[in-house]
C-alpha cells in the first residue's frame, strides 16, 4: 500500500477539565472517503478543527503527504493542500461567486487582479467536478445547495487535495445530497481524499469507504463500509440500543390552537408568504415540507412573533395572534428557531441564564420584581440532565457560556427550554429544523418528546427539510412552495414521490 496522505498520531485536546479528544490516531489513504461518526460532543469537530489549524492540540502530531504539519496554523494547512467546508458557510453575501472564491488568493501588492484567469479556472473546476455555478451571481441570492458548491470550489481553487466536509448535507434537500455524493465520487476518481462528519447513517453507508466512530472524545471503532450496518453504527455511537420511535397513537384531535386564513407577509415590495391558510389542532403534529427558501423562514418568523401579517387573519386559541416574541411566549408559544446561535441563544450568557431567558419575569424565576438565581440554576441543572446537554451537568459547568457548546448540544438546550415551558392549556410548539445536526440517539429522544407533547394535548408545528423526520413525526403534512401552502394531507395519504413532486413544482412567485 502507498503511504497515507494523512496521519494523526495520539491527538489530545482539553478544554479545562473536559477531554474533547483523547489520544486519537487515524490515517487516510489517497482516494479514500473517511466518515467521522459520533454523538454531539463526541469530539468530531474538535478533531478536524485541529487538523485545519483552528485549534492547537495539547498532545500529538499530524503528518500530511509525508510532511509534519505546523500546529495551530490554518495557513499551513491550506499550503499543505487541506481544504475545509464548514457546517455554517463562511461566504460574503454582498459579493459575487467569483469574488468569494478569489478572496485571499492574490497578494496585496499586486497592482491588478487577474479576474479573467480566475474566472476560467473557476469554470474549469466547476465543469470538472460537476459543481455548476454562475461566477457573476450574488451569493445572497443563491440557494443553500448552491452556496455549498461555492464553498467547495473555494477549497478546490486553493489547491485542496484533502477536503474536510463538516455536516455537508445538514441543510441540503435529498436531491442536493445526491448531487454532492456524485461530486465526492469525482473527487475520489481524481485521487483526492475526503473526511466528512455526519450524523446520518444512511449517507455514511452510501458515501464512505471507511467509518471512524468517536465516543466521549475517544476513537472506539473503525469499520469498512461493507463490514458494518446501521444498527451496529448506532450502537457504537451511543453505547446503547436505540429504541424505535413510539408508534403514533390513535386519538381524537382537539380544537384548533393555530388558525391561519389567507395570511400574507410582504417585505417592501417582496412577497414572503402568499395566502397561507393552515390550522394546527391540539393533539396533532403538522409538518411543513418544502425546498429550502420557499417561505419556511418567514412562516417561523411570523409564529415566533417577530413579524405581523400584512393581510389575512392569524389566531392563537381563538384570539388574535401575539405581535411580539415576549407576548407569544407568554401566550403559550414554545419556540425552537432554526438558527440556534443567532436566534435561539445569547452566546456570552451562561447556560443557566439561557435556559431561563424567555421566562425571566415569571415565577419561579422572579418574585416581587427580583430575579431568583437559585431557581434558575436548579431549573437549568434539571433541564441539561434530562436533555443530555453534554459538559453542563454538574459543578460550575452551568456557568459555561452558551457559545462554547457544540451545535448539537446547544440545540438540545433550546429544545429542552421550549418543551419545559409552562403549560396553561394547549401550547403551540413551533419547531423549526428541530433535529438539525443531532446524532441518532438525540434525534430519537427529541422525536419521542415531541410526540409526548402532542399526546399531552399540545399542538406541534414542525418545519423540517428532513423527509424521513417528517414521515416519522407528522399526523398531517403541508407543502410550502413559493410562500404558499399548496396542499395538505394526512401523512398516510402521501408517498415520498408525491411529496417530492409537490415540493419541486414550479410556480409563479
Amino acid at each position: 500500500m502507498s503511504a497515507p496522505v494523512l496521519r494523526l498520531s495520539l491527538i489530545t485536546k482539553r478544554f479545562g477539565t473536559l477531554v474533547a479528544n483523547d489520544a486519537i490516531s487515524l490515517t487516510l489513504a489517497r482516494g479514500e472517503v473517511l466518515a467521522l461518526l459520533g454523538e454531539n460532543g463526541a469530539g468530531k469537530s474538535t478533531l478536524v478543527s485541529i487538523l485545519f489549524g483552528h485549534y492547537l492540540a495539547d498532545e500529538g502530531s499530524i503528518e500530511v503527504f509525508g510532511q509534519a504539519l505546523a500546529p495551530g496554523d490554518p495557513a499551513a494547512a491550506l499550503a499543505a493542500g487541506i481544504g475545509m467546508v464548514h457546517q455554517h458557510f463562511t461566504l460574503a453575501d454582498n459579493l459575487s461567486v467569483l469574488d468569494n472564491v478569489m478572496i485571499g488568493t492574490e497578494p496585496m501588492w499586486k497592482p491588478a487582479s487577474d479576474r479573467g484567469a480566475a474566472r476560467r479556472r473557476l469554470l474549469d473546476l466547476a465543469q470538472r467536478f460537476g459543481l455548476a455555478v454562475d461566477p457573476d451571481a450574488s451569493v445572497a441570492r443563491l440557494a443553500v445547495g448552491e452556496k455549498q458548491r461555492v464553498e467547495i470550489l473555494k477549497a478546490l481553487y486553493r489547491g485542496a487535495r484533502l477536503l474536510i466536509l463538516d455536516e455537508p448535507t445538514a441543510v441540503l434537500t435529498p436531491q442536493e445530497s445526491e448531487s454532492l455524493f456524485a461530486t465526492l465520487k469525482r473527487f475520489v476518481a481524481d485521487g483526492m481524499s475526503v473526511i466528512f462528519i455526519s450524523h446520518k447513517l444512511d449517507e455514511v453507508l452510501v458515501a464512505a469507504d471507511r467509518i471512524a466512530v468517536l465516543r466521549a472524545g475517544r476513537l472506539v471503532a473503525e469499520r469498512a463500509r461493507a463490514a458494518t450496518n446501521k444498527a451496529e453504527l448506532a450502537y457504537l455511537m451511543v453505547g446503547r440500543e436505540i429504541a424505535p420511535p413510539p408508534k403514533r397513537s390513535a386519538r381524537q384531535r382537539g380544537p384548533a390552537v393555530l388558525e391561519s386564513s389567507n395570511v400574507q407577509l410582504r417585505d417592501g415590495g417582496r412577497s414572503r408568504l402568499a395566502a397561507v391558510s393552515l390550522a394546527v389542532h391540539s393533539g396533532e403534529i403538522v409538518a411543513i415540507a418544502g425546498v429550502a427558501g420557499n417561505g419556511q423562514g418567514a412562516l417561523a418568523e411570523l409564529l415566533f412573533g417577530e413579524s405581523t401579517p400584512t393581510q389575512g387573519t392569524l389566531k392563537l386559541n381563538g384570539a388574535a395572534y401575539p405581535r411580539t416574541p415576549r407576548a407569544a411566549v407568554t401566550a403559550g408559544v414554545a419556540r425552537v428557531p432554526e438558527d440556534r446561535r443567532a436566534q435561539g441563544s445569547v452566546g456570552d450568557l451562561s447556560l443557566w441564564e439561557n435556559t431561563a431567558i424567555e421566562q425571566l419575569r415569571s415565577p419561579p424565576f422572579a418574585r416581587f420584581g427580583l430575579l431568583r438565581r437559585g431557581a434558575m440554576q436548579t431549573f437549568a441543572r434539571t433541564l441539561v440532565t434530562q436533555f443530555d446537554v453534554r459538559g453542563a451537568t454538574h459543578g460550575d459547568a452551568l456557568d459555561t457560556p452558551a457559545r462554547l457548546l457544540s451545535g448539537g448540544n446547544l440545540q438540545k438546550l433550546i429544545l429542552g427550554r421550549a418543551l419545559s415551558s409552562p403549560r396553561a392549556g394547549p401550547r403551540l410548539i413551533v419547531a423549526d429544523q428541530p433535529t438539525w445536526g443531532l446524532d441518532v440517539g438525540a434525534v430519537a429522544d427529541i422525536h419521542a418528546r415531541l410526540i409526548a407533547a402532542r399526546d399531552a394535548g399540545d399542538a406541534v408545528l414542525v418545519i423540517s427539510e428532513d423527509l424521513d423526520e417528517i414521515f416519522a413525526l407528522a399526523d398531517r403534512i403541508a407543502v410550502i412552495n413559493h410562500g404558499r401552502i399548496v396542499e395538505t394531507r394526512a401523512t398516510a395519504d402521501w408517498t415520498l414521490a408525491e411529496l417530492g413532486l409537490a415540493m419541486a413544482e414550479k410556480r409563479a412567485a
